[in-house]
């Protein structure tokens, strides 16, 4: 029998602030391809400037895929977005088309790669008990139950991320087993690709610098009409999109919680430990080839030798 052979994917990758969309546009221009983006909030609909959504500009140099494809208020996760990206790539693949997979959400980047445990949980019942719950005593009672039950679970579960403790809290109540022993036995072993994983990073003061840029130009932008404005279509400070960083903080300040200059201080803080957050996740990983930004020529050897040797 004829060996399958593996799709050949790129992954350009590295903390928020760094340039990745800059690297995937100049890939795309110098070998050709499409872009996958890996960024989990890049996924929404009119989140734009808090995203740092490539704009009109960029994505007329370069096709992106799965930006703007759900509403704020749909849910979407790593399963979701493994599903979207594979089906993407192997039409890319298809077509004989290089495909670079652009962004800084590890989890997403890791399901695809690595593949997604399969539980075979599903109990409607006990969903719509546990989202009862919800609904009546709010996330954070649920996230204390997560933590008595499987704490190592809750250790990687934000408290307000309902849609991942009660599938943890389901998972455990149907089958009986912790969602983390079952991550574990898993241990995403699985390689769905031929995979060039390249992460971006500089010197940390030079970083968190356009951090703090960023976010004084995001302001400038308009970030507060934005959020202003999915406010009035009826998006709910309490959706898990708009609980993200950034939104999170102007949802503050136009409740009038918060100083407009103590919400960017503290939304350039939150970000700068969101990129120390993705660089401790990518470290992790020894596969990965770490390169700076500006270092155009090294990234085109690897990507270039990495296309030659797949073709082979």
């Amino acid at each position: 029998m004829k060996k399958k052979v593996k799709s050949s994917i790129v992954v350009i990758t590295g903390p928020t602030s760094i340039g990745k969309t800059s690297a995937g546009i100049n890939l795309v221009e110098k070998f050709g391809g499409e872009i996958i983006n890996a960024d989990s909030m890049q996924i929404y609909k009119y989140m734009d400037i808090g995203t740092a959504k490539p704009d009109i500009y960029e994505q007329k140099r370069a096709k992106h895929h799965l930006i703007d494809i759900v509403e704020p208020d749909e849910n979407f996760d790593a399963a979701a977005y493994s599903n979207y990206a594979g089906n993407i790539i192997k039409n890319l693949n298809q077509k004989k088309i290089k495909a670079y997979v652009v962004g800084g959400t590890g989890l997403y980047i890791k399901a695809l790669i690595k593949g997604l445990i399969n539980y075979n949980v599903i109990n409607e019942e006990i969903k719509d008990k546990l989202k009862k719950q919800l609904k009546e005593k709010g996330n954070i009672e649920l996230y204390n139950k997560l933590k008595e039950i499987d704490f190592e679970a809750s250790k990687k579960i934000s408290p307000n991320d309902s849609f991942r403790i009660i599938r943890a809290l389901e998972v455990y109540y149907v089958s009986g087993k912790k969602i983390s022993d079952l991550q574990k036995a898993h241990n995403f072993k699985s390689d769905k690709y031929n995979v060039l994983k390249i992460a971006l990073n500089i010197d940390r003061s030079i970083l968190y610098d356009r951090i703090n840029k960023r976010v004084d130009n995001m302001i400038k932008q308009g970030f507060i009409d934005e959020v202003n404005m999915l406010l009035k279509k009826g998006y709910s400070m309490d959706l898990k999109s708009m609980k993200s960083i950034g939104y999170s903080h102007i949802c503050q300040y136009l409740s009038n919680k918060i100083s407009l200059e103590d919400t960017i201080n503290l939304l350039k803080r939150d970000t700068r430990r969101y990129a120390k957050r993705q660089l401790t996740w990518f470290k992790k990983d020894t596969d990965i080839i770490w390169i700076k930004p500006d270092d155009l020529d090294k990234i085109y050897y690897k990507i270039e030798n990495f296309f030659n040797m797949s073709a082979k």
